[in-house]
C-alpha cells in the first residue's frame, strides 16, 4: 500500500509545480467558479494520459525529435500567448458573482488539454521520470501492478486538479471585483511568460540545427 501512495505522490508532483495549467486553473477559477477551473486540469489529465499511454507503446521517442520538440514548443507558444492575451483582454467582461456558466466548460477542457499537449516538458516528465519508473514497474512487478501504480499517478494528478479548483474558485468569494480582475490579469501575464519562454526555447531548437 505503502509503494501505492508513493507513486499518488509523484502524480501530485507532477501536477503541483506552478506552470501554464495552474495559471489557467486559478484565472478559470476566479472568473467562472469551480467547473471551469476543474476541466481545465481534466483536459489537462487527458493530454497526460495520451503521453502515458505513447510512453507505455514506445512512441514517445518519435515524440522527442528535434524536429517534433520545436514544432511543440512552437505550438505551445501560440496557445499560452493567445490564451494569455485573451485572459487579460476579457476581464472586464467575465469578473462577475454569478457567471459560473458564462464560461464554456468545453473550451475550459480543451485550453487545458492542448495546453498540456503542446508543452515539451509535460514530455520530458513522461519520458524521462515515468519511462524509468514504467521500465522499473514491468520488471519487479505483473501487468495488473503496472495498471494500478500507473492509475494511482492519475489519482494523484486528479487530487491536484480538484485542490486547485476548490482554491481558485474560493478566491471569488472573499475577494473584491478589482482584486480578482488584477490576479485574473496575473495570471494572463503568466500564460504569456511561458509562451514567450515556449517560444524563446523554439527558437534556440532552431538555431542549433
Amino acid at each position: 500500500m505503502s509503494i501505492f501512495f508513493s507513486y499518488v505522490f509523484l502524480g501530485i508532483s507532477l501536477a503541483a509545480p506552478i506552470g501554464p495549467i495552474n495559471a489557467a486553473q486559478i484565472d478559470k477559477g476566479i472568473k467562472g467558479g469551480f467547473f471551469p477551473s476543474w476541466f481545465v486540469g481534466l483536459g489537462a489529465m487527458c493530454a497526460d494520459a495520451l503521453y502515458m499511454l505513447t510512453v507505455y507503446l514506445g512512441v514517445i521517442n518519435f515524440l522527442d525529435t528535434p524536429f517534433m520538440q520545436t514544432l511543440l514548443w512552437s505550438f505551445g507558444f501560440f496557445v499560452l500567448v493567445y490564451t494569455g492575451i485573451e485572459s487579460i483582454v476579457s476581464v472586464g467582461k467575465t469578473i462577475q458573482r454569478s457567471n459560473d456558466h458564462n464560461i464554456s466548460l468545453t473550451k475550459s477542457f480543451f485550453s487545458g488539454f492542448f495546453m498540456s499537449l503542446l508543452n515539451p516538458l509535460t514530455i520530458l516528465f513522461w519520458l524521462g521520470i515515468y519511462g524509468s519508473v514504467l521500465a522499473k514497474t514491468v520488471v519487479e512487478y505483473e501487468t495488473a501492478d503496472v495498471i494500478l501504480y500507473s492509475s494511482a499517478i492519475f489519482l494523484g494528478l486528479f487530487f491536484w486538479d480538484i485542490t486547485m479548483a476548490c482554491v481558485a474558485s474560493s478566491f471569488r468569494k472573499y475577494l473584491t471585483t478589482k482584486l480578482l480582475a488584477f490576479i485574473s490579469i496575473v495570471s494572463g501575464l503568466s500564460l504569456i511568460g511561458f509562451g514567450v519562454y515556449f517560444g524563446i526555447q523554439a527558437v534556440k531548437l532552431l538555431a542549433s540545427h
